[in-house]
C-alpha cells in the first residue's frame, strides 16, 4: 500500500490517494473466492467446487474485485494515514480511481484529528475541599448502621406520627363512588415516604390504632388516571398497628455485633479512619474535576463533531455492555424506558465532548512538555492489565498493542504534570 498524495481541502479534512498493489489485491481476491465459491452454482461442478477462472469466466474478470477492495480498505487506509502523518477519525467518502489486476487505487475524504492549542496548563488555582473528619459525620456514619440493625416494634400508647409504619385498611370514592385501585387491606404505609397522594400520609399523624375516620384528599393534575386527575376524594381508614423503628442500644454489644471491634471507642477510631480515607478521595477527585474544568477553558481548536459521535458510540457500546453483564441489553433498555437510540445518544452527548476535549488537551500537553512513559512502567502496566483480564500476558500484548499502552500511559502522566503544577490551596 502506497500514499499517493495527501491534500488538505478544509479544516480537519483531507483527500488521500492511496494505492494497493498487485500483490497485496491478488490475495485479496483469493481470500474473497474461497469465502464465496461455497455459495456459487456452476453447471457441471458440484456446489462450492468451481475453479476460480471458471467463475470469473462466466461472471467476468472482476466479479470478486468489490468485495477484495473492501478487504483492503481499512489497512490501506491505516498504513496511508500514519505516512501522511495524520490521525483518522471518520472516512466520509471512497472513490475508486482505476483497477486491474495489478492493483487499484482510491480517494479517501478523511476526517483527521484537530490541531488543538492549550494554554496556561501550568500553575492552574483550585481549592481543595476539607478533609476533616467531624464527630458529625461519625456519628451519621453510626446511625446509618444503626438504622440498618434495626427492627420494627409496634406502639399502643400514642398516636402515629411521620416516620411510623401504619397497617391500615383503605377505601376511596369520588363523589361517593368507589373508584378502581382505591381499596387495600393491611397495607403497609411509611408516613412520609411520599408514596401516596399528597395530603394522604399527613392526615394519618395523630390517630390511633384501631381508629376509623375519614380524610379527604385531591389527586394531583398529573396523575396517571384520567378519571381521577385533579379530583377530590375521600377515603374510609382504618388503623390497625401502629410500628415504629426501634435502634440498636450504642455499645459495645453492638460494636461486637456489627464489626470486629470489641469497644466503642475501637469502633469510633476504625469509623473515623474509613471517613478520612473517603474524604481524600472524594477531595482529590474533586480537585482533578477542577483541573479538568480549568485545561478545558485553555484550548483553542476546531473540534469535529464525528471525533464527539465516535466518543458517543464508544460510550453506548460500553453501556451495552455492562446492561448485558446484568441479564439486559440496549434494545430490551430503550423498550422499558420507553426512549429512543437518539435520545440516549442526547443524553451522553456532554459527557462524551468532555471526554474527547480532555483526552485533546492531554495529547498536547504530553507533546509540549515530551512526556515519554518509561520501559518498566509499560511493562507494569501490561503486568496490572494481566491481572486485570486474568490472561496471559502474551495475550494482553495482543491485544493491546504497545502504541496504544504508551499514549494512555502518557496522557496519565500528563495529568499528574498539571496537577503536580497546579496551586492547590
Amino acid at each position: 500500500m502506497n500514499l499517493v498524495s495527501s491534500n488538505k481541502t478544509e479544516t480537519n479534512t483531507y483527500e488521500l490517494t492511496v494505492a494497493v498493489e498487485k500483490e497485496v489485491f491478488a490475495a485479496a481476491v483469493s481470500k474473497v473466492y474461497k469465502k464465496q465459491v461455497k455459495n456459487i452454482n456452476v453447471p457441471g461442478f458440484r456446489k462450492g467446487k468451481a475453479p476460480r477462472n471458471i467463475i470469473e469466466k462466466m461472471y467476468g474478470v472482476d466479479v470478486f474485485y468489490d468485495d477484495a477492495m473492501q478487504e483492503c480498505y481499512p489497512d490501506a487506509l491505516e498504513a496511508a494515514a500514519k505516512e501522511a502523518d495524520i490521525k483518522l477519525v471518520a472516512v466520509t467518502n471512497v472513490e475508486v480511481q482505476e483497477v486491474s489486476a495489478d492493483g487499484f487505487t482510491f480517494k479517501a475524504t478523511c476526517v483527521v484529528e484537530p490541531e488543538i492549542e492549550i494554554k496556561n496548563y501550568k500553575g492552574i488555582n483550585v481549592t481543595k475541599k476539607s478533609t476533616d473528619v467531624t464527630d458529625e459525620l461519625i456519628n451519621e456514619e453510626i446511625d446509618k448502621v444503626r438504622d440498618r440493625n434495626s427492627r420494627m416494634v409496634s406502639v399502643e400508647d400514642r398516636p402515629a406520627q411521620m416516620g411510623d409504619v401504619t397497617v391500615i385498611d383503605f377505601e376511596g370514592s369520588v363523589d361517593g363512588v368507589p373508584f378502581e385501585g382505591g381499596k387495600a387491606e393491611n397495607f403497609n404505609l411509611e408516613l412520609g415516604s411520599g408514596n401516596f397522594i399528597p395530603g394522604f400520609e399527613e392526615q394519618l399523624v395523630g390517630h390511633n390504632t384501631d381508629e376509623e375516620f375519614t380524610i379527604t384528599v385531591t389527586f394531583p393534575e398529573e396523575y396517571h388516571s384520567e378519571e381521577l386527575k385533579g379530583k377530590e376524594s375521600q377515603f374510609k381508614i382504618t388503623i390497625h398497628e401502629i410500628k415504629t423503628k426501634e435502634l440498636p442500644e450504642l455499645d459495645d454489644e453492638f460494636v461486637k455485633d456489627v464489626s470486629d471491634k470489641d469497644t466503642l471507642d475501637e469502633y469510633k477510631e476504625e469509623i473515623k479512619e474509613n471517613i478520612a480515607k473517603r474524604l481524600e478521595a472524594e477531595a482529590e477527585k474533586d480537585v482533578d474535576d477542577q483541573l479538568v474544568e480549568k485545561m478545558l477553558e485553555n484550548i483553542e481548536g476546531e473540534i469535529p463533531e464525528a471525533m464527539f459521535e465516535n466518543e458517543v458510540n464508544t460510550m453506548l457500546r460500553e453501556f451495552d455492555m455492562r446492561l448485558r453483564s446484568q441479564g439486559m441489553d440496549l434494545n430490551t433498555y430503550l423498550q422499558y424506558t420507553g426512549m429512543t437510540p437518539d435520545a440516549v445518544k442526547e443524553m451522553y452527548l456532554p459527557e462524551a465532548q468532555r471526554r474527547v476535549k480532555m483526552r485533546l488537551a492531554l495529547e498536547k500537553i504530553v507533546q509540549l512538555e515530551n512526556i515519554t512513559p518509561t520501559d518498566d512502567e509499560i511493562e507494569a502496566e501490561y503486568g496490572r492489565l494481566t491481572q486485570a483480564y486474568q490472561m496471559e500476558a502474551d495475550k494482553v500484548k495482543e491485544m493491546l498493542p504497545v502504541d496504544a499502552i504508551t499514549q494512555d500511559l502518557a496522557v496519565e502522566k500528563a495529568m499528574k504534570f498539571v496537577k503536580d503544577n497546579a496551586k492547590i490551596k
